[in-house]
């Protein structure tokens, strides 16, 4: 199997060049990625749980899913994508902001991404895929901001991030 190559981009987001996921998380290379935020009519935010094999950040609860674009794959078309390979939906997508993080891991590797948000609506229930997802859950977002600041180690980085820069961002256009 080829592995997954990740779209190495500058600070404006213009595409420099292609490298494979594990080599750029190695050298902490800026890359294109995405984070979903889906939401339900009540305001309440579906979170994933990751799985438990996942390479980094295993068994962390975080937004609706998240990934990396494809050469040539816009960030819906990512982002659309990736909803029905993890959570098994898809429903239409906006996107709103973007913004770079760097977070190293305890293994050695390293986001450092140039991350595109997306927010969706979705009523129903998600039919996840095992090898990505442990768990889902719907929550208000009021409830995962305190969750976060009580319990800031079930969480992955990105999301930390995202809530702590957006939260009200994505409070008032969800």
């Amino acid at each position: 199997m080829v592995e997954e190559q990740v779209i190495l981009v500058n600070e404006y987001d213009e595409q420099i060049g292609l490298m494979p996921k594990m080599e750029a998380h190695e050298k902490a290379v800026l890359h294109r990625a995405f984070s979903v935020f889906v939401f339900n009519t009540k305001n309440e935010l579906m979170l994933q749980q990751r799985a438990a094999h996942k390479y980094h950040s295993p068994l962390l609860w975080t937004n609706t899913c998240c990934s990396h674009q494809r050469d040539g794959e816009s960030n819906i078309e990512a982002g659309t994508r990736r909803l029905k390979e993890e959570m098994g939906f898809t429903t239409d997508l906006k996107e709103t902001t973007s913004f770079i993080y760097k977070a190293p891991f305890d293994n050695g590797l390293t986001e450092h991404e140039l991350d595109h948000i997306m927010l969706g609506y979705y009523e129903n229930e998600p039919i996840i895929n095992k090898q990505e997802v442990e768990d889902w859950k719907w929550m208000p977002l009021e409830d995962v901001k305190h969750d976060i600041n009580v319990h800031p180690e079930q969480y992955t980085a990105w999301f930390k991030i995202i809530f702590e820069k957006f939260y009200n961002y994505i409070n008032t256009n969800a």
